[in-house]
């Protein structure tokens, strides 16, 4: 099934489909970790404004890129760019990877890995770092599995809840770019 999807550089036109892969992967992937009311309060309207404005943003060494089924369907989407925090080892972030449910564990998010890690060699990093909540187990499997260190840890707030985030690493990201076998 990954086999039949593409991953390609995002366009402005793709702002609604990643807003709707945003929403919808969030109230499947956090369900039971983040308040449902927060989930339930999730605008497909509001994250198609946010990814239109990243989209169309003049934001050098960000890239966004979507995982596209034959049938134009855009299934997943991943976003990188330069570490926010001001980070001295990890100089490159995974903003964003997500996934609809129904097409995970089918090694669309290595080849989303793969892709925008590729990216980031190409804008002269070869560090990077994500944060991911640590309640999200699939996900820290995920990022273990591909090498990832635990290297840091934050409080988040979503609604009236107090999460812990845990950040991964990978002080060499060319083993990441390696594309997968299909």
């Amino acid at each position: 099934m990954a086999a039949n999807v593409t991953i390609r550089t995002a366009s402005p036109a793709d702002a609604g489909p990643i807003a709707r892969v945003h929403v919808d992967s969030w109230r499947t992937t956090y369900q039971g970790i983040v308040p449902a009311e927060y989930l339930a309060n999730l605008s497909y309207r509001d994250r198609e404004s946010m990814w239109h404005e990243a989209l169309t943003a003049a934001r050098t060494a960000t890239s966004i890129f979507v995982a596209e089924t034959e049938s134009g369907e855009v299934v997943g989407f991943a976003s990188a760019g330069p570490e926010r925090e001001g980070n001295s080892i990890y100089r490159a972030e995974l903003y964003a990877i997500y996934i609809l449910q129904q097409h995970q564990t089918i090694g669309l998010g290595r080849r989303l890995v793969s892709t925008v890690t590729q990216r980031l060699l190409e804008h002269g990093f070869s560090s990077m770092l994500l944060w991911v909540l640590e309640d999200n187990h699939p996900a820290c499997r995920f990022y273990e599995s591909l090498r990832g260190e635990p290297v840091g840890r934050k409080t988040v707030t979503f609604g009236d809840a107090h999460l812990q985030e845990v950040s991964y690493g990978w002080s060499d990201i060319a083993g990441l770019a390696v594309k997968p076998q299909a």
